[in-house]
C-alpha cells in the first residue's frame, strides 16, 4: 500500500459529551449512562473516519480524559493530584507515584475490542509512552527518572502484549515529552524497546513540536517501524534534514496543523504531501494530522481530515499509486 491515512488519536468530543463528563465530575450522572455516550461518540467517529475514507483508524479516545492520567489511574501504586496547569488554560491532575508501580488488569483491551468490532478496517491501539508518563507524573518513591521511565515501560509492555493477543494490528507509544530533556534521549530509547520487545504488531510512536536539532540524530534509533511527527505547524522544516540523513522506517507525515482554527484547502494538503514525496518513498509515507484533533470543534476536525483524505486521493491518481 502507498499513501495510507491514518489519523493521530484524539478527536474532539460533541458537545452532548462534554455535558455529560461535566455532570458526571460532579456526580449527577451515573457510571453507566456516561459509558453510553462516550461508545455512541465512539461509533459516530468511527463512522465518520469509514465514510470519507480513513485506511488506519482510530477510536477518538472519547472515553479518555487527560493522555497521561487515563493510565495512571488504572495503575496501582499511582495516586492523582488536583488540577495541575500544563499550558495556557490548559490543566491536567498529575499522576502522583507513591508505590511500585503494577497492572492489576489490562486498561485499553475491553475498548479496542469494542471499537474494532465496529469497523472492518484496522484500528490503532493507543498508549501513553513510558517516558512521557514519567515526566508528566510527580515521583514519591522511585530513586530516579530512570528507575520511574522503566517501571512505567514494564506495565506498558504488558499491556501492548495483551493489546496484540487482542487482535491490534498497529500499536502507537504516544511520546510527546521526548525532546523536553534532551539529555534523557538515552532513556526514552530505552524505555521504548521494553514497551516493543518482542511485539509483531506495527509499532509507531508519536512526538510533536519541540527543538530537533538534538532529538533528530535519534529518529534513527527510535526501536519502532514507524514515527509520527507533525511538519505542517513547523512549516515542513524538517524535510531538508531527512534529504541529508535519510530515515530508516516508516514516518506518518503530518500535513494539518491542529493548533489553527484555520481548515486548510485540498491544494494546501496536497502541496505538502507532493513536498513529502520528494524525500520519501511511497509506501514509506504515511498521512495524517500533526497530532490529536481533540482541540479543534468537531465541525474543524471533520472538516480538516476530509481535506486531508481529499488531497491523498488526488495525489495517489495523479500518481498512478494505488
Amino acid at each position: 500500500m502507498s499513501l495510507e491515512t491514518t489519523s493521530v488519536g484524539s478527536f474532539p468530543k460533541p458537545p452532548y459529551l462534554t455535558r455529560a463528563r461535566t455532570l458526571h465530575g460532579k456526580g449527577e450522572i451515573p457510571d453507566e449512562d456516561l459509558e453510553t455516550l462516550e461508545r455512541r461518540a465512539t461509533k459516530e467517529w468511527i463512522a465518520f473516519q469509514e465514510e470519507i475514507g480513513i485506511d488506519i483508524l482510530v477510536d477518538g479516545e472519547q472515553y479518555r480524559g487527560d493522555m497521561a492520567t487515563y493510565f495512571a489511574e488504572n495503575l496501582e501504586g499511582c495516586e492523582i493530584s488536583g488540577l495541575v496547569r500544563s499550558y495556557g488554560n490548559r490543566y491536567y491532575k498529575k499522576p502522583v507515584v507513591i508505590d511500585e508501580l503494577a497492572r492489576p488488569e489490562p486498561i485499553t483491551i475491553a475498548w479496542w475490542r469494542w471499537a474494532q468490532d465496529q469497523t472492518t478496517r484496522p484500528l490503532k491501539g493507543m498508549l501513553t509512552g513510558p517516558y512521557t508518563m514519567m515526566d508528566w507524573s510527580f515521583d514519591e518513591h522511585y530513586p530516579s527518572r530512570e528507575d520511574l521511565a522503566l517501571a512505567f515501560a514494564k506495565v506498558l509492555h504488558q499491556e501492548a502484549k495483551d493489546l496484540e493477543r487482542a487482535g491490534a494490528k498497529v500499536i502507537q507509544i504516544d511520546e510527546p515529552a521526548l525532546s523536553a530533556r534532551t539529555d534523557e534521549l538515552d532513556l526514552v530509547v530505552k524505555g521504548l524497546g521494553i514497551v516493543t520487545r518482542g511485539l509483531e504488531a506495527k509499532t509507531i510512536t508519536h512526538t510533536c513540536y519541540g527543538n530537533y536539532d538534538r532529538v533528530f540524530p535519534y529518529f534513527n534509533r527510535l526501536p519502532v517501524d514507524q514515527i509520527d511527527l507533525e511538519m505542517s505547524n513547523s512549516g515542513l522544516d524538517l524535510l531538508d534534514r531527512f534529504r541529508r540523513t535519510p530515515l530508516n522506517k516508516e514516518i506518518a507525515f503530518g500535513v494539518i496543523d491542529v493548533h489553527t482554527h484555520r481548515v486548510e484547502t485540498v491544494d494546501d494538503v496536497r502541496e505538502r504531501v507532493e513536498r513529502a514525496l520528494q524525500v520519501f518513498r511511497p509506501d514509506q509515507l504515511y498521512v495524517d494530522p500533526d497530532c490529536g484533533l481533540k482541540t479543534r470543534t468537531v465541525d474543524e476536525a471533520k472538516a480538516k481530515l476530509r481535506a486531508m483524505v481529499e488531497a491523498t486521493r488526488a495525489v495517489k491518481s495523479a500518481h498512478g499509486l494505488g
